[in-house]
């Protein structure tokens, strides 16, 4: 008879007491698997927890990441082996990445998966499990070796066929053949990037290109400049958060997707403009570095801590233009009615575009949770629509890559707000030549596997100026 035993994941020896980086990964599975935490924020907590060397930290990031993101195909084929697939929870999270090792990292071999599995189970005191990890993970080996591996069949479900090979949940899969067709969506969901790399954007004024430049080669990290100026892709940085330039507001860390939605504000230096779901501020800070400080750039967002968040970055940035404020954006007020000349609305929304660089995001959605955030979003339009000043600028984004948040969401917003049009030329003006082309009806999506870069959806929309 298997012991049930469900200890949270404090439980789990820390890391600090044994420093095996396979071990912190356990735990921070467990913390996004048990406790419901974000990946990112358990891996930078455990990581900082911990007295592993950097070469250790990467294996970890690379384990629980890669883990997460095969999720669905790892369970798939472990269920095959599996007599009962509700194994207890670290118990399937030892599976889970001991699976993941040998059938997508090269670099280890089978044998010491399977051995490093084991041993995660013997410290954990799972001794009546060490027999079924032991034989589930070697029988998975033989299978990749033999090519025997039970994938399922195209032909027979393609739906399903995309869900494993790819681990997208079958909802998601469903919504993108049906919104993009199958060979789209397949593009879509098997996208992965070359290489895994931080992108930065310098502060324009502390350092120029050439000094930013040498900054970095100073620092050893491995670096190329990105498409959009003044941004990079760098790798071996570490923690950015301790990294004594970055505190001191020389720097950034922001994907292009989110640049090019602050550069579809297009704003005028003095303007007034709102960015109405501010957090973490990224967006913000561009809308103030593009203004050259003059203005006011007003950010919200509904949660005091998030709020800190903004106030702590516009204090690094050195933005004196920006004006961070606890509000709730959905609810109106009467004193901000048209006085914008821009509105930004990042609105909440599934996140869909960004499952590449926060895989357990794909697991939070439901379909009911895209309906509730539609009409969220709907409610959010509405609502911030009403303090751009006449002649003035809406401009709406996602990380998504679901119509139903983007083109439908505009599409009704349309309906109920005649008084707006699409500004199909000022976004092909903001743009840069490589997205213009993608660019229809004052519209845009960003899709990874087509243009390298996070997914993600802008509308630039005008008030009539009567």
């Amino acid at each position: 008879m298997q012991r049930n035993r469900n200890p949270a994941p404090k439980g789990l020896k820390p890391a600090r007491q044994m420093e095996n980086p396979r071990l912190t990964a356990l735990n921070i599975l467990q913390d996004v698997t048990r406790s419901d935490a974000y990946a990112s924020l358990a891996l930078g907590k455990r990581l900082r927890e911990s007295k592993l060397p950097q070469r250790d930290r990467d294996l970890v990031a690379g384990l629980v990441y890669g883990t997460l993101e095969k999720r669905i195909a790892l369970d798939y084929l472990l269920d095959k082996r599996l007599e009962r697939p509700d194994v207890e929870s670290v118990v399937r999270d030892i599976l889970r990445m001991g699976a993941y090792q040998i059938l997508y990292l090269d670099r280890v071999p089978d044998s010491a998966a399977v051995d490093e599995s084991v041993k995660l189970g013997r410290a954990l005191d799972r001794a009546p499990f060490i027999g079924l990890i032991n034989g589930v993970l070697r029988g998975l080996a033989r299978d990749k070796d033999a090519g025997s591996l039970p994938w399922p069949n195209r032909e027979d479900d393609p739906a399903l066929y995309l869900s494993v090979t790819h681990s997208l949940p079958r909802w998601i899969v469903e919504r993108l053949v049906a919104a993009y067709g199958f060979e789209e969506a397949q593009a879509i969901a098997a996208y992965r990037p070359r290489e895994r790399c931080i992108t930065l954007r310098r502060t324009a004024d502390r350092l120029s290109p050439a000094q930013f430049e040498d900054m970095m080669n100073r620092k050893g990290w491995t670096w190329k400049a990105a498409r959009l100026p003044g941004m990079y892709y760098a790798s071996g940085i570490g923690d950015v958060g301790i990294d004594k330039e970055y505190l001191r507001g020389v720097y950034s860390v922001q994907g292009e997707s989110s640049v090019l939605a602050a550069m579809a504000v297009r704003p005028q230096r003095a303007a007034s403009v709102l960015d109405a779901c501010a957090a973490p501020g990224g967006k913000t800070a561009c809308l103030a570095e593009m203004m050259s400080g003059t203005g006011r750039v007003y950010a919200w967002d509904v949660h005091e801590h998030r709020v800190a968040l903004l106030r702590s970055m516009a204090a690094r940035l050195k933005l004196d233009s920006v004006r961070p404020a606890v509000r709730d954006a959905s609810i109106l007020r009467e004193d901000q009615v048209r006085t914008m000349d821009a509105v930004l609305l990042d609105a909440p929304c599934s996140g869909l575009g960004v499952m590449l660089s926060k895989p357990d995001v794909k697991y939070r959605q439901t379909p009911e949770s895209v309906a509730s955030l539609a009409d969220l979003q709907k409610t959010l339009l509405d609502t911030v629509c009403q303090y751009v000043k006449p002649g003035g600028v809406l401009v709406y984004s996602t990380c998504t890559i679901l119509p139903e948040e983007n083109e439908e969401q505009v599409a009704g917003f349309l309906e109920r707000h005649p008084e707006f049009t699409p500004d199909d030329e000022g976004l092909r003006a903001a743009m840069p030549g490589f997205v213009t082309p993608y660019v229809r009806g004052g519209m845009v999506q960003l899709l990874a596997h087509r243009d390298q870069m996070e997914g993600f959806f802008i509308a630039r929309l005008r008030r009539e100026k009567r």
